[in-house]
């Protein structure tokens, strides 16, 4: 008897927060290979249901498979996830915003994907830290990306006075994120902490009506704090980027 052939496990970009954005960021063959699955991962069942409602899915949504993958998933459940893929099913793997597995928990379902021989296909959509770093005109050549600060402000600073060191010694683009709710209070952190003649660069609500993305020195930054010219960013997605 014939051995099924594996699914491949197709890596589909969601929008950055408005689907009304979803023929500038997501090319149509994207679209329509979301639109044909039957199975897939996602980070929030909610959020994937309104994606797959956008990209015009046929098929009954209560129909659908769908498994959840999130930060709060037990690594010995990984496995489990392949189970369509190892009888021959496609599955979609959808983050609640832009490309799965990059700071994102989906990185766990590819990495088991390849250790089972399972086709990965990672597919082309917005990425918001590709985005701001392009937007930037910081160091493109060599940057990293750093995740979450420290919460805590003393370990926070101390950090931040590592990375400008290592920016400043290699020439190193450093790229992070905050809590949306906490991008202010970061904002402030980075222009006290900061030598002011690094560049930093903010980019928040990135490929929506609502874009902003500037690169100043600290020292301006500061400036601009002062006068109150700096946009609110308050729960609005936001990357941090500075060249020291």
């Amino acid at each position: 008897m014939a051995t099924l052939a594996y699914g491949t496990l197709y890596l589909i970009p969601n929008t950055l927060g408005s689907h009304d954005t979803l023929a500038a960021v997501l090319p149509v063959e994207v679209q329509a290979i979301a639109a044909r699955c039957t199975h897939f991962v996602v980070e929030n069942p909610k959020v994937a249901r309104n994606f797959l409602k956008a990209v015009g899915i046929t098929m009954p949504l209560q129909e659908v498979s769908m498994a959840e993958l999130n930060v709060n998933t037990p690594d010995a459940d990984i496995k489990q996830l392949l189970t369509p893929l190892l009888a021959g099913h496609d599955v979609g793997l959808v983050s609640d915003a832009g490309c799965p597995a990059v700071a994102d928990p989906g990185a766990r379902l590819v990495a088991a994907a390849h250790t089972a021989g399972i086709a990965v296909q990672p597919l082309v959509g917005p990425s918001s830290i590709l985005l701001a770093l392009m937007g930037s005109g910081l160091n493109g050549q060599k940057f990293a990306f750093h995740g979450y600060l420290p919460i805590d402000a003393a370990q926070r600073q101390a950090e931040l006075k590592k990375l400008e060191s290592e920016s400043r010694a290699s020439q190193q683009t450093q790229m992070f994120i905050e809590t949306p709710y906490r991008n202010m209070q970061l904002l402030d952190a980075l222009c006290k902490t900061l030598h002011p003649q690094t560049k930093l660069c903010v980019g928040a609500d990135l490929t929506l009506s609502t874009q902003f993305i500037l690169t100043l020195s600290v020292a301006e930054w500061l400036q601009r704090i002062k006068h109150k010219t700096v946009p609110d960013l308050h729960k609005r997605p936001t990357l941090f980027l500075f060249l020291a």
